[in-house]
């Protein structure tokens, strides 16, 4: 995932979900999907059906999720047999990667550990009907033709079950101005897992967006102690999947 740099071509079908507001392009994902945001108030998201996950269970996770914290609202949903698009209402606050956060990185990573240990504790596991456990993440891959190594089948002994946020990187935390989390974006695949599967990949996030060095605090901020196992398990497979 990456924030595009080069021009970028709107498609038609987001032009005319645009209806004449100014677009910026925002994001680009990892199957060539792209998000944009409008000067109106909403994101529009839009790209190739894939097997992994899609915008229509996005917007059941997000109306889900939306009774217990602050996520986006749903405006719209389609597509076509080849392409999908969600529209979502704008939230407060900036992404914890955008340039203001990236120069304070202290503040940034303590916002978005504070901020998943929120998400964690207010999701109610009882209630969450979408499954992110390993073996549900284990025939995702196959289903995509990924062979996830043998070692991975046999998962730590679960420390806490949660609903999980399940693309836990930095950039989908918002903070506000005063420096605290105000919201979380990009929950297609959200559900419930061990809580250190959120916390591997949080954690791991760091290095990318703010440098080496960051990974502890995050764990601290959210509010508990390393563990290097469930860690090391957790980030393995998130690159194996």
């Amino acid at each position: 995932m990456s924030i595009p740099v080069e021009p970028v071509t709107v498609p038609d079908a987001v032009e005319e979900l645009a209806r004449g507001a100014t677009l910026t392009p925002v994001w680009r994902n990892d199957y060539g999907g792209l998000t944009f945001r409008t000067d109106d108030g909403r994101y529009i998201k839009y790209g190739a059906r894939n097997a992994e996950s899609s915008f229509a269970g996005e917007a059941a996770r997000l109306k889900w999720a939306g009774s217990y914290i602050r996520v986006p609202r749903v405006l719209e949903l389609g597509g076509d047999d080849t392409h999908e698009y969600l529209v979502t209402a704008a939230l407060p606050g900036l992404s914890a990667v955008d340039p203001r956060w990236i120069a304070d990185a202290a503040t940034a990573v303590r916002a978005v550990g504070e901020g998943l240990r929120a998400l964690h504790d207010a999701l109610p596991v009882a209630d969450c009907p979408f499954d992110w456990t390993v073996p549900s993440r284990i025939a995702n891959a196959a289903r995509r033709g990924i062979q996830v190594p043998d070692a991975l089948h046999e998962p730590p002994p679960i420390d806490r079950l949660v609903v999980c946020h399940a693309d836990a990187c930095c950039p989908n935390t918002l903070i506000g101005d005063d420096g605290r989390w105000v919201g979380h974006v990009d929950l297609g695949t959200l559900g419930i897992g061990d809580r250190w599967a959120d916390i591997a990949v949080a954690s791991m996030s760091t290095a990318w967006d703010y440098g080496e060095g960051w990974e502890d605090a995050l764990i601290e901020a959210y509010g508990i102690e390393p563990d290097r196992e469930r860690l090391s398990y957790y980030r393995d497979l998130w690159n194996a999947t």
